[in-house]
Parts: C-alpha cells; sequence; structure tokens
C-alpha cells in the first residue's frame, strides 16, 4: 500500500509542475469545454497529494489496518481539497475583478485631444472615468483636423483606432 501512497505523491508533485508550465494552455483548450469548479488543479493536486502524503505517514508511524489507513487518507484529501476550494480557489475567483475594457465600449464617450489629429493621419485622445484615464489612437471621423484640448466623442472604433468628431460638429447636426 505504501506503494500507493508514494506514487500519489509523486503524481501530486508532476501534477503540480504540469500544471504551473501548462495551466493556461488546460484552461484555454479544454477550461472552457469542461468547468466543473470543484476540479480545479490547486484542488486535485491538494487531493493528491494529501492523500499521499496522510498515507506514508499512517503506513509508516501507525499500527492502523491498510484499509483503516486508506479510508483516513481519503477523508484527509477530501478535507484538505474542500479546504483548498472553498478558502483558496472561491476567494480567488471572487476577487479576481478587471479595470480591462473593450474599446467598442467606448463609443460614444466623451474624449479630449492630447495630441492634435491631422485630417488624413492620426493623434491621440484621453478618455477620463472615474478608474483613471487612458489614451488612444485617434482619427478624425470627419476628415478635419482636430486642435489639442478640443472635446470629441467617439464615434467608431476600426482597427484599434477610435475615430472621433469634435462636439462642436455634433451640435451642429
Amino acid at each position: 500500500m505504501e506503494v500507493l501512497y508514494w506514487s500519489l505523491l509523486i503524481l501530486g508533485i508532476i501534477y503540480a509542475a504540469i500544471t504551473l508550465l501548462f495551466g493556461d494552455v488546460w484552461d484555454a483548450a479544454i477550461g472552457e469545454i469542461i468547468h466543473i469548479p470543484f476540479l480545479q488543479p490547486a484542488v486535485l493536486l491538494g487531493g493528491l497529494t494529501s492523500l499521499g502524503a496522510t498515507g506514508i505517514l499512517l503506513t509508516r508511524y501507525s499500527d492502523l489496518l491498510p484499509w483503516l489507513i486508506f479510508v483516513l487518507s481519503l477523508c484527509a484529501a477530501v478535507v484538505v481539497s474542500t479546504i483548498m476550494y472553498f478558502f483558496y480557489i472561491k476567494s480567488i475567483a471572487k476577487s479576481e475583478h478587471s479595470i480591462a475594457f473593450s474599446l467598442n465600449d467606448l463609443i460614444g464617450s466623451i474624449a479630449e485631444v492630447h495630441t492634435p489629429i491631422p485630417s488624413q493621419g492620426f493623434g491621440e485622445i484621453i478618455i477620463y472615468s472615474k478608474t483613471g484615464a487612458t489614451n488612444q489612437i485617434a482619427a478624425s471621423f470627419d476628415g478635419i483636423d482636430i486642435p489639442s484640448n478640443t472635446k470629441v466623442v467617439i464615434i467608431d472604433v476600426r482597427d484599434h483606432t477610435t475615430y472621433v468628431s469634435p462636439m462642436e460638429e455634433l451640435r451642429r447636426l
């Protein structure tokens, strides 16, 4: 039985190394198709490793029957996996917030020209929000020159470029 426990412990360590090296590849390839929250790599790793480690310790340092050692090791693995899931995985998942945004979400936003935008070229705008400011490449939607410090509205986004129009132009319409 000790061979089984050593195998599980080594398998847990190898699994940890593979997850460390290729975890993102696994998530991208399989994680979106098969997503069972409590079967996260860290949960499985904790369970396998604790099953093996508990089995080794109880086999070497107790006089318990082999089937009882296995049951106790399995219980320890379930406890460790549960703790890993509820106190580590779930808490991390709840804290994963991003301030990222899609450029398409900026359509209709008001910005300020930072670097002048020529009629047939590119400049730079600053968009202010609650989370801070972001600079984006901008081109004139109307094909006109737009000087610095002009308030503009984002009309369109194509090829990672925001197309803007001055607020005065929109008021005339």
